[in-house]
């Protein structure tokens, strides 16, 4: 492809085996893949499930992100991702647990509307939990519609359930940073040292 890169944001997301993990790697995998180069992470937040089927809690972020894929290829790279971790769509449940959750939020202004993609993702404007993480790395932002991101956190009002659980130390395209107070986790692996994975990491067995 030729000209600029698009801008594209992804939420990240797991609620099984060692949650931290599965979020970190998952951003260094898509800083390697070719055709995406992840410019900004936002925190890692612990968040309850969304969707009325009884799991435990997930740790979610948004990425935000260069490309040179069109929207299309930058979902078959996520779902390979996702299946490079273990998962397996075709076996689970709607809305149930996942080991990781990577969806296409936005893709620079564009309104896709296919059997496999829709962009903006079609419950984006819903989910607090998505949108607390998105305008942290797309402040001011808004859908292509016109509606600005924070306008739709504040219909969800009162915020409840969406708790900063870590920030990522080392994160492509920025500055290392402290952690906040709180919980700590594993650092993330620097990007000359990650290998992507072939199967599901340790821990993350089902």
């Amino acid at each position: 492809m030729s000209g600029e890169p698009s801008i594209a944001f992804i939420g990240v997301g797991s609620n099984l085996g060692d949650r931290l993990a599965n979020v970190e790697s998952a951003v260094w995998a898509l800083h390697g893949s070719d055709g995406i180069a992840v410019e900004d992470v936002s925190g890692i937040y612990e968040t309850m499930p969304w969707g009325g089927v009884d799991q435990d809690p997930y740790l979610n972020a948004v990425v935000k992100v260069l490309t040179r894929l069109s929207a299309s290829a930058l979902l078959t790279e996520c779902q390979a991702t996702e299946a490079a971790f273990g998962r397996e769509r075709d076996r689970e449940q709607r809305w149930g647990p996942r080991v990781l959750d990577l969806d296409v939020l936005l893709y620079d202004d564009a309104q896709i509307d296919t059997p496999d993609l829709v962009v903006p993702h079609p419950r984006l404007a819903e989910r607090a939990f998505v949108l607390v993480p998105l305008i942290e790395v797309f402040p001011g932002g808004q859908l292509p519609d016109g509606r600005r991101l924070t306008r739709c956190l504040a219909d969800l009002a009162p915020i409840e359930g969406i708790d900063l659980f870590v920030r990522m130390e080392e994160t492509p395209g920025r500055q290392r940073r402290a952690r906040p107070a709180g919980p700590s986790g594993p650092a993330a692996v620097p990007a000359d040292q990650w290998v992507r994975p072939q199967g599901a990491p340790p821990g993350t067995e089902r």
